[in-house]
Protein backbone atom coordinates (compact mmCIF):
# COMPACT_ATOMS: atom_id res chain seq x y z
CA UNK A 1 0.00 0.00 0.00
CA UNK A 2 1.16 3.15 -1.11
CA UNK A 3 2.12 5.61 1.98
CA UNK A 4 0.55 8.89 1.99
CA UNK A 5 2.17 12.02 2.61
CA UNK A 6 0.34 14.89 4.53
CA UNK A 7 1.29 18.16 3.36
CA UNK A 8 0.76 21.60 4.88
CA UNK A 9 -1.96 23.82 3.15
CA UNK A 10 -2.95 27.07 2.69
CA UNK A 11 -6.65 27.72 3.25
CA UNK A 12 -6.04 30.55 0.49
CA UNK A 13 -7.14 29.36 -2.66
CA UNK A 14 -9.64 29.18 -6.27
CA UNK A 15 -10.19 25.94 -8.59
CA UNK A 16 -13.26 25.79 -11.55
CA UNK A 17 -14.34 22.90 -13.41
CA UNK A 18 -16.71 22.39 -16.26
CA UNK A 19 -19.18 20.15 -17.93
CA UNK A 20 -21.83 19.74 -20.55
CA UNK A 21 -24.26 17.45 -21.74
CA UNK A 22 -26.33 17.44 -24.68
CA UNK A 23 -28.35 20.40 -23.23
CA UNK A 24 -26.57 22.06 -20.70
CA UNK A 25 -23.39 22.99 -20.04
CA UNK A 26 -21.95 24.06 -16.11
CA UNK A 27 -19.44 25.80 -14.45
CA UNK A 28 -18.06 25.13 -10.81
CA UNK A 29 -16.09 28.14 -8.90
CA UNK A 30 -14.84 27.08 -5.65
CA UNK A 31 -12.98 29.91 -3.23
CA UNK A 32 -11.52 29.30 -0.10
CA UNK A 33 -10.65 31.89 2.29
CA UNK A 34 -9.51 31.91 6.07
CA UNK A 35 -11.70 30.46 8.52
CA UNK A 36 -11.64 29.08 12.13
CA UNK A 37 -13.73 25.81 11.06
CA UNK A 38 -15.36 24.39 7.88
CA UNK A 39 -17.88 26.73 6.17
CA UNK A 40 -19.40 25.86 2.74
CA UNK A 41 -21.71 28.66 1.27
CA UNK A 42 -23.32 27.24 -2.13
CA UNK A 43 -25.08 29.21 -4.81
CA UNK A 44 -27.06 27.03 -7.07
CA UNK A 45 -29.46 27.88 -9.81
CA UNK A 46 -33.15 27.06 -9.98
CA UNK A 47 -33.91 23.72 -9.98
CA UNK A 48 -30.56 22.12 -8.57
CA UNK A 49 -31.05 22.36 -4.86
CA UNK A 50 -30.59 18.54 -4.98
CA UNK A 51 -27.08 19.09 -5.54
CA UNK A 52 -26.61 21.16 -2.07
CA UNK A 53 -26.02 17.92 0.06
CA UNK A 54 -23.94 16.22 -2.25
CA UNK A 55 -21.67 19.35 -2.56
CA UNK A 56 -21.85 19.79 1.29
CA UNK A 57 -20.58 16.19 1.92
CA UNK A 58 -17.76 16.63 -1.00
CA UNK A 59 -16.41 19.84 0.48
CA UNK A 60 -16.51 18.44 3.59
CA UNK A 61 -14.61 15.05 2.01
CA UNK A 62 -11.75 17.59 0.51
CA UNK A 63 -11.60 20.40 2.95
CA UNK A 64 -10.82 20.59 6.72
CA UNK A 65 -10.69 24.05 7.45
CA UNK A 66 -11.69 27.38 5.80
CA UNK A 67 -15.23 29.41 4.35
CA UNK A 68 -15.26 27.61 1.03
CA UNK A 69 -17.90 29.27 -1.37
CA UNK A 70 -19.20 26.75 -4.17
CA UNK A 71 -20.84 28.34 -6.93
CA UNK A 72 -22.66 26.52 -9.97
CA UNK A 73 -23.12 28.40 -13.25
CA UNK A 74 -25.68 26.12 -16.00
CA UNK A 75 -26.09 27.73 -19.02
CA UNK A 76 -28.58 25.76 -21.89
CA UNK A 77 -26.57 24.63 -25.49
CA UNK A 78 -29.20 22.76 -26.86
CA UNK A 79 -32.79 23.16 -28.11
CA UNK A 80 -35.21 24.12 -25.61
CA UNK A 81 -37.54 21.19 -24.72
CA UNK A 82 -40.75 21.06 -25.84
CA UNK A 83 -43.87 21.72 -23.30
CA UNK A 84 -47.26 21.92 -22.87
CA UNK A 85 -50.34 23.74 -21.37
CA UNK A 86 -51.75 22.66 -18.47
CA UNK A 87 -55.20 23.54 -19.02
CA UNK A 88 -57.01 22.48 -16.24
CA UNK A 89 -54.85 24.55 -14.01
CA UNK A 90 -54.95 27.25 -16.12
CA UNK A 91 -58.31 27.37 -16.23
CA UNK A 92 -58.90 27.22 -12.55
CA UNK A 93 -56.66 30.05 -11.97
CA UNK A 94 -58.49 31.90 -14.15
CA UNK A 95 -61.65 31.52 -12.86
CA UNK A 96 -60.01 32.65 -9.17
CA UNK A 97 -59.00 35.73 -11.62
CA UNK A 98 -62.27 36.64 -12.80
CA UNK A 99 -64.15 36.26 -9.01
CA UNK A 100 -61.54 38.75 -8.04
CA UNK A 101 -61.62 41.42 -10.84
CA UNK A 102 -65.29 40.90 -9.69
CA UNK A 103 -64.86 41.65 -6.01
CA UNK A 104 -62.43 44.33 -6.43
CA UNK A 105 -62.79 46.42 -9.64
CA UNK A 106 -59.64 48.66 -9.05
CA UNK A 107 -57.37 45.84 -9.20
CA UNK A 108 -54.96 45.74 -12.47
CA UNK A 109 -56.27 42.29 -14.84
CA UNK A 110 -53.91 39.25 -15.06
CA UNK A 111 -51.79 39.45 -17.38
CA UNK A 112 -50.50 36.33 -19.33
CA UNK A 113 -47.08 36.47 -18.89
CA UNK A 114 -47.65 36.42 -15.03
CA UNK A 115 -50.25 33.19 -15.25
CA UNK A 116 -47.73 31.59 -17.92
CA UNK A 117 -44.85 31.72 -15.13
CA UNK A 118 -47.05 29.75 -12.15
CA UNK A 119 -45.46 26.54 -12.03
CA UNK A 120 -47.05 23.88 -13.45
CA UNK A 121 -48.77 25.74 -16.04
CA UNK A 122 -46.32 25.02 -18.75
CA UNK A 123 -45.31 21.40 -18.22
CA UNK A 124 -43.05 19.53 -19.98
CA UNK A 125 -44.24 17.65 -23.36
CA UNK A 126 -45.29 13.71 -22.67
CA UNK A 127 -42.48 12.67 -24.97
CA UNK A 128 -39.54 14.50 -22.34
CA UNK A 129 -41.58 13.61 -19.50
CA UNK A 130 -41.02 9.92 -19.43
CA UNK A 131 -37.28 9.61 -19.36
CA UNK A 132 -36.99 13.38 -17.56
CA UNK A 133 -35.99 11.46 -14.38
CA UNK A 134 -33.27 9.76 -15.94
CA UNK A 135 -31.63 12.55 -17.79
CA UNK A 136 -31.68 14.66 -14.81
CA UNK A 137 -30.04 11.51 -12.42
CA UNK A 138 -27.11 11.60 -15.38
CA UNK A 139 -27.00 15.46 -15.12
CA UNK A 140 -26.47 15.04 -11.32
CA UNK A 141 -24.25 12.61 -11.81
CA UNK A 142 -21.94 14.42 -14.36
CA UNK A 143 -22.20 17.55 -12.13
CA UNK A 144 -21.01 15.73 -9.10
CA UNK A 145 -18.20 14.42 -11.23
CA UNK A 146 -17.09 17.96 -12.20
CA UNK A 147 -17.30 19.14 -8.13
CA UNK A 148 -15.08 16.43 -7.43
CA UNK A 149 -12.79 17.45 -10.25
CA UNK A 150 -13.06 21.45 -8.71
CA UNK A 151 -12.29 20.40 -5.35
CA UNK A 152 -9.31 18.15 -6.53
CA UNK A 153 -8.13 21.16 -7.91
CA UNK A 154 -8.56 23.49 -5.02
CA UNK A 155 -6.93 21.21 -2.76
CA UNK A 156 -3.80 21.07 -5.17
CA UNK A 157 -3.55 24.71 -5.38
CA UNK A 158 -3.82 25.31 -1.26
CA UNK A 159 -1.42 22.60 -1.11
CA UNK A 160 1.16 24.35 -3.72
CA UNK A 161 0.45 27.53 -1.12
CA UNK A 162 0.69 25.90 1.91
CA UNK A 163 4.27 24.76 0.54
CA UNK A 164 5.77 28.44 0.16
CA UNK A 165 4.16 29.08 3.63
CA UNK A 166 6.27 26.39 5.19
CA UNK A 167 9.22 27.99 3.74
CA UNK A 168 8.44 31.09 5.21
CA UNK A 169 7.63 29.79 8.89
CA UNK A 170 10.94 27.59 8.85
CA UNK A 171 12.48 30.61 8.08
CA UNK A 172 10.68 32.28 11.23
CA UNK A 173 11.43 29.37 13.54
CA UNK A 174 15.02 29.59 12.33
CA UNK A 175 15.51 33.05 13.32
CA UNK A 176 13.21 33.14 16.80
CA UNK A 177 16.21 30.30 17.18
CA UNK A 178 18.87 32.29 16.26
CA UNK A 179 17.52 35.33 18.98
CA UNK A 180 16.88 32.43 21.68
CA UNK A 181 20.99 31.99 21.42
CA UNK A 182 21.55 35.56 21.22
CA UNK A 183 19.74 36.04 24.65
CA UNK A 184 21.66 32.91 25.89
CA UNK A 185 25.04 34.68 25.18
CA UNK A 186 23.96 38.05 26.69
CA UNK A 187 26.52 38.66 28.97
CA UNK A 188 24.18 39.43 31.89
CA UNK A 189 23.65 35.72 32.00
CA UNK A 190 27.12 34.93 31.97
CA UNK A 191 27.91 33.85 36.09
CA UNK A 192 30.29 36.19 37.15
CA UNK A 193 27.72 38.83 35.77
CA UNK A 194 24.75 37.06 37.84
CA UNK A 195 27.27 37.14 40.83
CA UNK A 196 27.88 40.80 40.64
CA UNK A 197 24.30 41.83 39.87
CA UNK A 198 23.71 39.51 43.10
CA UNK A 199 26.28 41.42 45.03
CA UNK A 200 25.05 45.11 43.98
CA UNK A 201 21.48 43.97 45.04
CA UNK A 202 22.16 42.51 48.31
CA UNK A 203 24.15 46.06 49.40
CA UNK A 204 21.73 47.91 48.29
CA UNK A 205 18.97 46.14 50.36
CA UNK A 206 21.31 46.10 53.25
CA UNK A 207 21.54 49.86 52.52
CA UNK A 208 18.08 50.73 52.80
CA UNK A 209 17.45 48.56 55.67
CA UNK A 210 20.89 47.49 57.61
CA UNK A 211 19.03 45.62 60.58
CA UNK A 212 17.14 43.49 58.17
CA UNK A 213 17.53 39.71 59.77
CA UNK A 214 19.35 37.14 57.53
CA UNK A 215 16.23 35.15 57.06
CA UNK A 216 14.43 37.96 54.96
CA UNK A 217 17.64 38.94 53.42
CA UNK A 218 17.91 35.30 52.03
CA UNK A 219 14.14 35.56 50.98
CA UNK A 220 14.78 38.98 49.25
CA UNK A 221 17.42 37.50 47.39
CA UNK A 222 15.36 34.67 46.52
CA UNK A 223 12.92 36.52 44.67
CA UNK A 224 15.75 38.37 43.18
CA UNK A 225 17.29 35.30 41.49
CA UNK A 226 13.75 34.26 40.49
CA UNK A 227 12.93 37.84 38.71
CA UNK A 228 16.64 37.73 37.40
CA UNK A 229 16.51 33.86 35.58
CA UNK A 230 15.30 34.05 31.98
CA UNK A 231 16.90 30.39 31.27
CA UNK A 232 13.76 28.75 32.19
CA UNK A 233 11.69 31.19 29.88
CA UNK A 234 14.08 30.05 26.79
CA UNK A 235 14.21 26.66 27.32
CA UNK A 236 10.94 26.63 27.29
CA UNK A 237 10.82 28.45 23.77
CA UNK A 238 13.32 26.17 22.43
CA UNK A 239 10.76 23.40 23.05
CA UNK A 240 8.12 25.58 21.53
CA UNK A 241 10.50 25.79 18.48
CA UNK A 242 11.31 22.58 18.06
CA UNK A 243 7.52 21.62 18.30
CA UNK A 244 6.61 23.67 15.25
CA UNK A 245 9.31 22.30 13.49
CA UNK A 246 7.89 18.38 14.27
CA UNK A 247 4.10 19.87 13.24
CA UNK A 248 5.68 21.90 9.66
CA UNK A 249 7.00 18.22 8.60
CA UNK A 250 4.71 16.17 9.82
CA UNK A 251 1.94 18.31 7.71
CA UNK A 252 -1.72 17.86 7.76
CA UNK A 253 -4.32 20.48 9.76
CA UNK A 254 -2.35 21.90 11.82
CA UNK A 255 -3.23 25.36 12.01
CA UNK A 256 -4.69 25.23 15.37
CA UNK A 257 -1.66 23.84 16.94
CA UNK A 258 0.57 26.08 15.14
CA UNK A 259 -1.80 29.20 16.47
CA UNK A 260 -1.59 27.53 20.06
CA UNK A 261 2.26 27.68 19.87
CA UNK A 262 2.33 30.67 18.60
CA UNK A 263 0.51 32.29 21.51
CA UNK A 264 3.30 30.35 23.76
CA UNK A 265 5.98 31.80 21.80
CA UNK A 266 4.55 35.07 22.86
CA UNK A 267 3.94 34.36 26.40
CA UNK A 268 8.03 33.53 26.53
CA UNK A 269 8.84 36.52 24.72
CA UNK A 270 6.73 39.07 27.09
CA UNK A 271 8.31 37.19 30.25
CA UNK A 272 12.05 37.49 28.79
CA UNK A 273 11.12 41.26 28.53
CA UNK A 274 9.34 41.53 31.56
CA UNK A 275 12.15 40.21 33.79
CA UNK A 276 15.26 41.51 31.58
CA UNK A 277 17.25 44.08 34.02
CA UNK A 278 19.70 44.57 30.27
CA UNK A 279 19.79 46.77 26.99
CA UNK A 280 20.53 44.04 24.96
CA UNK A 281 18.47 41.16 26.39
CA UNK A 282 15.36 43.63 25.94
CA UNK A 283 16.60 44.50 22.41
CA UNK A 284 16.12 40.66 21.73
CA UNK A 285 12.83 40.47 23.44
CA UNK A 286 11.85 42.98 21.06
CA UNK A 287 13.48 41.58 18.21
CA UNK A 288 11.69 38.12 19.04
CA UNK A 289 8.10 39.36 19.57
CA UNK A 290 8.33 41.05 16.29
CA UNK A 291 9.08 37.93 14.68
CA UNK A 292 6.37 36.05 16.28
CA UNK A 293 3.88 38.22 15.08
CA UNK A 294 4.93 37.42 11.31
CA UNK A 295 4.36 34.01 12.57
CA UNK A 296 1.61 34.09 13.96
CA UNK A 297 -0.19 36.22 10.89
CA UNK A 298 1.18 33.52 8.35
CA UNK A 299 -0.23 30.61 10.75
CA UNK A 300 -3.65 32.07 10.44
CA UNK A 301 -3.52 31.01 6.86
CA UNK A 302 -2.20 27.48 7.39
CA UNK A 303 -5.29 24.93 7.43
Amino acid sequence: MKEVVLTVASMTGYARAEGCDAQVSWLWEAKSVNGRGLDVRLRLPPGHDGLEPLAREAAARHLKRGNVQLSLTVTRTGEAPAVRLNTPLLEQILTVCREWERKHPNIAPARWDGLLAVKGVLEPAEAEEADAEAVRHGRETAMKASLDDALAALVSMRRSEGARLAAVLGAQLDEMGALAKRAEAAAVLRPEAVRERMRAQVAALLDAAPALPEERIAQELAVMAVKGDVREELDRLAAHIDAARELLQAGGAVGRKLDFLSQEFNREANTLCSKSADVELTRVGLDLKAVIDQFREQVQNIE
